[in-house]
């Protein structure tokens, strides 16, 4: 295979207003602007040979354009403090390879199992970037932003992989190859992304926004934002039928809980796929929503994008119609976590029709008020797909069009999966939460995937259920419910499949009083979204976004912001009963004891305490 590109790229580029990218010290790149002139200085290294001819002109705005052979490299200007650097070869088989030193903080980067921030903790070793199953990597948005003001943004068009802290400790590295999960008939082999600086990462982010990320073009449904979704999910798993969710109901009714909407989850169909209820489970489900409605429930259904193999003749009609999508060798058939099933090709605006159609006539009979999307990840597709579409933007491209499908379903849904998305007005919610109070997919990645999603670019965000899944061997005590719902309050929405009278009856109260918290301060969550809407900024922003260029804050991955001006600082460690709080620039009011003097910013509370019902947060009065 051959080798091209740098294997360490020091890149040191002059920009128009004298600002200047340096990176790793092995091989040099400068391009220099002169007298309105481009001039090419230092070497290419071992693995190019500086024997190439300019390419380049300036009437394309490169700063410089180098041709060896069939492979090109350029890099050009683009708004004055941003560059494109591209790599292109005819040889499908060509590997590019660029790396940075990973200096300061690092955020953004793929939502994932062991959820760490700063990223620069994580370790990838020639790592797929597509959305996908394994690490849970529900979201693989290609942006990396620094503490320092510097950031990346890969084009959809790079067969993209990441190594990091793998080859050489400290070094992240961008690479582009033809391998899978991505096809060899892409043709020429391309690595491109837009590096871009700024005085700070609050202005750095903000310009990424504006220029690559984009911002939602509205936000879900009120309801769900104030009052708890209540799913059967963690609780009861498949385990469900008309007696199970009706005895849920009357619970949630019985200890006076609001709700936004009861959601009933795996397994209600005949079969997967098929979209038709099970009568054995629910006799009359149209009659059975209706009672549920009286009692003032929305009631909501889980959806997957499967048909399996066995779901006659929902299968067969589908296959038979070309709805499903094929590998090369042009068999359908892959595995999910219900079975060997096919997956239905949203690429293919025929087989998205049908699918919708069918999930309408449900809706329709079923009394069914909106859907939970689940799944939507490429790795579940038989590999390698084809899709229909840009073979350049396969396999993401189906991430895209998945959620594009079943964004018309409007402001209720939600979805699980995000590339190129952010500008659907969706919930987006984390992947499954174990019921664990480490960084094993526990309590505390809870924070550092709220943090991860705000600075990618998806700002409405649902948090998992409160307490996690209660997968294998977790046991979900009393203390993990409690705190897990105290760092809960100040995100977008709550919901609940574990419910506190699984305990006693101070949890229950507890919840209560932390659940009308939640509620009272809905409007600052929804004016925190509008705002989203508008110009892009995080609903649930990182500490440091007040305070970008203070070093303390850039490292805190414990706490978080609502809007600017409320800041939370939950306990998610396990017994508990005190916690160190920083705070950032700003005069601070304590609002879980009132009664204390304000408090001047870039301070630390050490060992502030905070008993098991009780939620440390800040408002910022000047």
């Amino acid at each position: 295979m051959q080798q091209l590109g740098f294997l360490c790229l020091l890149l040191a580029v002059s920009l128009v207003d004298g600002g200047t990218f340096l990176v790793t010290p092995e091989r040099e790149i400068r391009a220099i602007k002169q007298d309105n002139s481009v001039k090419l200085s230092g070497k290419l290294g071992v693995d190019v040979k500086d024997e190439g001819v300019n390419c380049g002109s300036e009437n394309d705005g490169d700063i410089f354009c180098r041709r060896w052979g069939d492979v090109n490299m350029s890099v050009k200007t683009l708004g004055g403090k941003c560059i494109v650097i591209t790599w292109i070869s005819a040889d499908s088989d060509a590997v590019f390879k660029d790396c940075y030193y990973l200096t300061g903080h690092w955020y953004g980067g793929p939502e994932q199992i062991h959820q760490y921030w700063p990223i620069e903790k994580e370790t990838f070793a020639d790592y797929s970037y597509v959305t996908k199953q394994q690490d849970y990597q529900g979201i693989a948005e290609p942006y990396w932003l620094t503490s320092s003001g510097e950031y990346f943004y890969v084009s959809p068009n790079t067969p993209l992989f990441i190594d990091q802290n793998n080859t050489a400790k400290g070094q992240f590295c961008l690479v582009a190859k033809n391998e899978a999960p991505y096809s060899k008939e892409r043709g020429d082999t391309i690595l491109e992304y837009t590096m871009c600086n700024a005085e700070n990462a609050r202005l750095a982010h903000e310009d990424a926004i504006n220029t690559v990320l984009g911002r939602p073009t509205g936000i879900p449904d009120e309801r769900m934002i104030r009052y708890p979704i209540w799913s059967t999910w963690a609780q009861y798993k498949a385990n469900i039928n008309e007696e199970v969710v009706t005895d849920f109901a009357n619970q949630i009714l019985k200890y006076g809980f609001q709700n936004s909407q009861l959601e009933i989850d795996d397994l209600w169909e005949t079969c997967y796929g098929s979209l038709t209820f099970d009568t054995k489970k629910f006799p009359d489900i149209k009659a059975f929503t209706d009672l549920l409605k009286s009692k003032g429930f929305r009631v909501t259904l889980w959806i997957h994008p499967f048909i399996n193999v066995d779901c006659e003749p929902y299968y067969s009609e589908a296959l038979a119609n070309g709805y499903l999508v094929l590998d090369t060798t042009g068999n359908a058939a892959s595995t999910w976590w219900n079975g060997k099933g096919a997956v239905i090709d949203f690429t293919k605006p025929e087989a998205a029709n049908w699918w919708v159609n069918r999930l309408k006539k449900l809706q329709q009979e079923a009394g069914i008020d909106s859907f939970k999307f689940d799944a939507g990840e490429t790795s579940f597709l038989p590999q390698l797909p084809v899709l229909s579409d840009l073979i350049t933007l396969q396999p993401g491209i189906f991430t895209a069009k998945y959620v594009e499908t079943v964004s018309q379903f409007g402001p209720m849904i939600e979805v699980r999966v995000g590339q190129r998305t952010q500008h659907l007005p969706n919930f987006l919610r984390m992947q499954d939460k174990d019921s664990r109070w480490d960084f094993n997919n526990g309590l505390p990645t809870l924070i550092t995937t709220l943090l991860q999603m705000n600075m990618v670019g998806y700002t409405i965000v649902l948090p998992d259920m409160v307490g996690g899944n209660g997968y294998g061997t977790d046991v979900l005590t009393k203390e993990l419910f409690l705190r897990w719902l105290e760092a809960n309050v100040f995100m977008p929405s709550i919901q609940f499949s574990f419910v506190p009278w699984n305990f006693d009856e101070e949890t229950i109260q507890t919840t209560k009083k932390l659940s009308e918290l939640h509620a009272n301060y809905t409007d600052k969550i929804i004016a925190a979204m509008q705002k989203s809407v508008e110009d892009g900024s995080p609903v649930n922003p990182p500490v440091w976004w007040i305070d970008p260029e203070n070093t303390e804050a850039q490292a805190i991955d414990d706490e978080f912001l609502l809007g600017e001006d409320l800041l939370v600082a939950p306990v998610i460690k396990e017994g508990a009963v005190s916690r160190d709080i920083y705070l950032p620039a700003g005069t601070w009011k304590d609002e879980l004891r009132p009664d204390q003097p304000l408090i001047e910013g870039r301070t630390w509370l050490r060992d502030y305490p905070v008993a098991l019902d009780e939620l440390p947060y800040f408002t910022k009065v000047k």
